[in-house]
């Protein structure tokens, strides 16, 4: 649970997800919370000037005004266009989420 003097910033991989609580002021912005979670020292692929950044699943600005109990996420860049995946797996005859030795060949 969310100390209410607090707001969390979350950051996620694959594999692991970090998230840091820090204490919340008047005024504090999402890229000013970012920053006093220090993950950016920890996750060098996490760079400032091309921060996407979101607040409960929904994209937002740095300089978005918080509010007590906000959980900011740090975004990861998408490897590729799900929607051109899925065009690839629909032209090779494939379904999303199935590995080769799934599919029945006819």
């Amino acid at each position: 649970m969310v100390d209410v003097d607090m707001v969390s910033v979350v950051y996620a991989t694959p594999s692991n997800q970090w998230i840091v609580n820090v204490p919340f002021s008047e005024n504090m912005t999402a890229l000013d919370a970012v920053k006093l979670s220090k993950l950016s020292s920890k996750h060098s692929e996490i760079e400032y000037h091309s921060l996407v950044l979101g607040l409960f699943g929904k994209e937002i600005t740095h300089d978005y005004v918080l509010q007590l109990g906000d959980r900011i996420e740090i975004c990861r860049p998408l490897i590729s266009d799900p929607r051109e995946m899925r065009r690839q797996f629909i032209a090779l005859g494939k379904v999303m989420g199935q590995q080769d030795n799934d599919l029945k060949k006819s």
